[in-house]
């Protein structure tokens, strides 16, 4: 499954999550504003993804910009990467590409326009391939904490059509299975956008792993009758503290999982770790229409005229994680040392 492809007449293509299962859809995008509309629109979805496709969207950007001076050329590329960056306000991993391919053209701001461009895109690329390098990085680390025969509860969609490729909470199930562990998973079906019905089920059809669908509001039910050996999630952002921000609903199952004695894992690489945010009370959460919540495929499922309240993410308390899976190792508490010291070992 490849979540987005570069092509060799240098058009993004990205693969339409809105039309999955039934349809496999690719769009062609070939400026930077048809990227962050598909962005906005969740045609691509998930921090790592997100990141790797808006890098893209800033290669498109420097194209058009090939007949201007050097500095017109990065004063340009950063207007690009503003509009970009205001798509999704809570995956860092957005502001983390966009900060790092802008950072690499000021460092060689006096080249030309079509050196810069080249820059734009050979950076994209790097940024492309260490996402998925980093995935199974943290597949490697990740199944070692999965035992054989578990059975792992998981939320919304957290796999290769989260990132660039493998994926994070799913690249530990894939990693566990080829590893030669017979695990199973159950896939919430993660209202109000089915992203766990939608798409982690098809992801674990694909890979021929055993996956049972199950609604968001029987996950309480499923692990008091002892059906569930531990709970796997991705993460949108990580506060410096271990604050958890992803998918509405994941600090409900991180709830239940304490209540039941249950591990509550975290995947994600280090490029969703934010160690300027000391909390996730600093975290932006996004909010999205009301009609997510009050319509599915265009018919309505509520009276006309009622509020909705749709965040898009909650924020899971440091204090219910487990351990967090990271590209660079495991984690555990206390987060405020440990997840720092992901970072002081990169230094060394």
């Amino acid at each position: 499954m490849e979540t987005m492809r570069w092509t060799d007449e240098g058009i993004l293509e990205l693969l339409d999550q809105t039309r999955l299962p039934s349809q496999v859809v690719y769009i062609k995008c070939a400026n930077h504003r048809e990227v962050a509309a598909a962005i906005k629109r969740l045609a691509v979805r998930g921090a790592p993804a997100i990141g790797a496709a808006a890098a893209f969207g800033l290669v498109l950007a420097g194209r058009s910009l090939k007949s201007l001076s050097g500095d017109e050329f990065i004063a340009g590329i950063r207007a690009a990467a503003a509009e970009l960056a205001a798509t999704r306000p809570t995956a860092v991993n957005l502001y983390w590409a966009l900060e790092r391919v802008t950072r690499r053209l000021e460092t060689a701001a006096s080249r030309t326009p079509d050196e810069l461009y080249a820059l734009l895109l050979d950076e994209a690329l790097a940024l492309y391939a260490e996402d998925v390098a980093s995935n199974r990085k943290m597949g490697l680390y990740g199944q070692e904490l999965v035992p054989a025969g578990a059975r792992i509860l998981t939320h919304c969609n957290a796999g290769a059509l989260a990132t660039a490729g493998y994926g994070t909470a799913l690249g530990v199930i894939r990693a566990a299975r080829e590893a030669g562990k017979e695990i199973s998973v159950y896939a919430s079906e993660t209202r109000p956008l089915l992203q766990g019905a939608r798409l982690t089920a098809w992801e674990m059809i694909q890979e021929n792993i055993p996956v049972t669908l199950i609604t968001d509001n029987m996950a309480g039910y499923l692990m008091a009758k002892g059906r569930v050996d531990l709970v796997l999630v991705g993460a949108d952002r990580i506060a410096a503290n271990g604050d958890v921000a992803n998918k509405i609903g994941t600090y409900g199952l991180a709830v239940l999982a304490r209540e039941h004695n249950l591990p509550f894992y975290v995947a994600a690489p280090v490029s969703t770790i934010d160690l300027n945010l000391a909390s996730g009370e600093e975290i932006p959460v996004e909010e999205r229409e009301p009609e997510e919540v009050t319509h599915l495929a265009g018919l309505p499922l509520a009276p006309a005229g009622v509020s909705v309240w749709n965040p898009a993410f909650d924020i899971t308390p440091h204090r219910l994680v487990t351990a967090i899976i990271t590209d660079r190792g495991i984690v555990r508490p206390p987060y405020v040392e440990t997840l720092q010291k992901l970072f002081e070992t990169k230094k060394t």
